[in-house]
């Protein structure tokens, strides 16, 4: 008789961006443009203050990795299957920055309504209006007391009951204390069999390639720096390709730009040639093309 190959769980939303913000939940491709339209996020949250469900998140453990001393440490989870949600969480409720498909920081912020109990993405005419509180993220992550932002809101809108405006706005933070399902699969499974997984559970979205996965393994490697060679890769295809995101790296990235990677592919950000713009798939396979010597460039 066949073993079961996985194990499903729910955990707390907190929780699950406690575990990405630690490395225990490590993202595949981190820095991989968010492509997810903002209204998406809009109803991701919706549904969560609803009670509806959002899905599973995919995650499979790294096999334990033996350290220098002997002993072996626990893996870390890689997340193979909602890095779109988590990264909307994440812009939503953290208010942290998202690199849009082209390439660019970009913050999203979700606009909140009480009286209707509404979420609307935050345009100019929202923030207008005092029937909307603008962002939702300080309440929910906690910056900004619940007193504090009803007291805001019930002088901006006198003819409201402050009772009420309260209980909507608990019901707000509360967000993150909903559950989202974790499918962990076996450490044991070879990645073959891992993509073959996802393919069946999610074959009408984006195939995952062995060049993701080759990734995911490269960045949860801690004994040789997995997490800088993974950005080396990733941001050298994005350099090749937006030589602009140079400015961005230096602005956001302080401990790459100190590493010997960043100085050898520096030369791209005056790199204006379009005529072949490699991903990290080509990188990958030219990689290990000249280093296992399976062909000659």
């Amino acid at each position: 008789m066949k073993t079961q190959k996985y194990a499903v769980n729910q955990h707390l939303i907190e929780t699950i961006l406690s575990w990405v913000k630690s490395g225990e939940v490590a993202i595949p491709e981190i820095q991989r443009p968010f492509v997810w339209d903002s209204t998406k996020v809009r109803d991701l949250m919706d549904s969560l203050y609803q009670g509806y469900p959002i899905g599973y998140l995919i995650a499979w453990r790294n096999p334990n990795v033996k350290l220098k001393d002997g002993s072996f440490s626990e893996g870390k989870k890689i997340l193979i299957d909602g890095q779109q949600r988590v990264t909307a969480l994440r812009a939503a409720i953290l208010g942290e920055y998202v690199i849009n498909k082209d390439y660019r920081r970009d913050k999203i912020k979700i606009a909140f309504q009480p009286k209707e109990e509404k979420f609307e993405v935050l345009n100019s005419a929202i923030q207008k209006d005092n029937a909307w509180i603008p962002d939702i993220s300080p309440i929910i992550s906690g910056e900004e007391s619940i007193f504090k932002t009803v007291k805001n809101f019930c002088e901006n809108n006198p003819e409201t009951e402050e009772d009420h405006v309260y209980e909507k706005i608990e019901n707000l933070k509360k967000i993150t204390q909903k559950q989202l399902g974790l499918i962990e699969l076996d450490s044991d499974l070879d990645i073959e069999t891992v993509t073959e997984i996802f393919v069946r559970i999610n074959s009408k979205g984006v195939v995952l390639s062995q060049a993701d996965f080759a990734m995911s393994k490269i960045a949860a490697n801690e004994t040789y720096n997995g997490s800088t060679i993974r950005k080396a890769i990733d941001y050298f295809c994005r350099l090749a390709v937006a030589p602009e995101f140079y400015s961005q790296i230096v602005e956001v990235d302080s401990g790459f730009v100190s590493t010997e990677y960043f100085r050898k592919m520096a030369w791209l950000k005056n790199e204006n040639d379009d005529l072949y713009d490699p991903n990290y798939t080509d990188l990958l396979r030219v990689v290990f093309t000249s280093e296992f010597h399976r062909g000659k460039l």
